[in-house]
Protein backbone atom coordinates (compact mmCIF):
# COMPACT_ATOMS: atom_id res chain seq x y z
CA UNK A 1 0.00 0.00 0.00
CA UNK A 2 1.35 3.68 -0.90
CA UNK A 3 0.83 6.76 1.11
CA UNK A 4 -1.87 7.89 -1.55
CA UNK A 5 -4.00 4.66 -0.30
CA UNK A 6 -3.26 5.23 3.00
CA UNK A 7 -4.37 8.93 3.14
CA UNK A 8 -8.00 7.95 1.02
CA UNK A 9 -8.38 5.09 3.62
CA UNK A 10 -7.65 6.97 6.69
CA UNK A 11 -10.38 9.92 5.34
CA UNK A 12 -12.85 7.61 4.74
CA UNK A 13 -12.19 5.74 8.02
CA UNK A 14 -12.75 8.91 9.69
CA UNK A 15 -16.29 9.53 8.74
CA UNK A 16 -15.55 12.95 7.79
CA UNK A 17 -16.65 14.45 4.42
CA UNK A 18 -13.97 16.02 2.31
CA UNK A 19 -15.76 19.15 1.90
CA UNK A 20 -15.74 19.30 5.88
CA UNK A 21 -11.82 18.15 5.85
CA UNK A 22 -11.07 21.08 3.07
CA UNK A 23 -13.09 23.71 5.01
CA UNK A 24 -10.86 23.33 7.93
CA UNK A 25 -7.74 23.18 6.10
CA UNK A 26 -8.36 26.36 4.20
CA UNK A 27 -8.16 24.13 0.86
CA UNK A 28 -10.41 23.64 -2.06
CA UNK A 29 -12.40 20.06 -1.67
CA UNK A 30 -10.46 18.53 -5.31
CA UNK A 31 -7.10 19.24 -3.37
CA UNK A 32 -8.47 16.62 -0.51
CA UNK A 33 -9.60 14.42 -3.37
CA UNK A 34 -5.99 14.72 -5.39
CA UNK A 35 -3.85 13.92 -2.36
CA UNK A 36 -6.21 10.81 -2.07
CA UNK A 37 -5.87 9.58 -5.17
CA UNK A 38 -1.86 10.10 -5.36
CA UNK A 39 -1.58 14.03 -5.87
CA UNK A 40 1.51 15.75 -3.31
CA UNK A 41 0.97 16.78 0.01
CA UNK A 42 3.16 19.14 1.76
CA UNK A 43 4.59 18.80 5.17
CA UNK A 44 2.24 21.65 6.73
CA UNK A 45 -0.51 20.25 5.05
CA UNK A 46 0.27 16.40 6.05
CA UNK A 47 0.39 17.51 10.03
CA UNK A 48 -2.76 19.71 9.48
CA UNK A 49 -4.39 16.30 7.77
CA UNK A 50 -3.39 14.12 10.05
CA UNK A 51 -4.32 16.19 13.07
CA UNK A 52 -8.25 16.34 11.57
CA UNK A 53 -7.77 12.81 10.86
CA UNK A 54 -6.94 11.65 14.58
CA UNK A 55 -3.53 10.14 13.52
CA UNK A 56 0.25 10.91 13.23
CA UNK A 57 1.60 12.14 9.75
CA UNK A 58 3.68 8.47 10.13
CA UNK A 59 0.09 6.80 9.55
CA UNK A 60 -0.26 8.60 6.27
CA UNK A 61 3.13 7.63 4.85
CA UNK A 62 2.32 4.23 6.44
CA UNK A 63 2.69 1.05 4.24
Amino acid sequence: MDITMRIGQLIEQSGLKKNYIAKQMGVQPNTITRWANGGRIYLDDAIKLAKLLGCTVEDLYEE
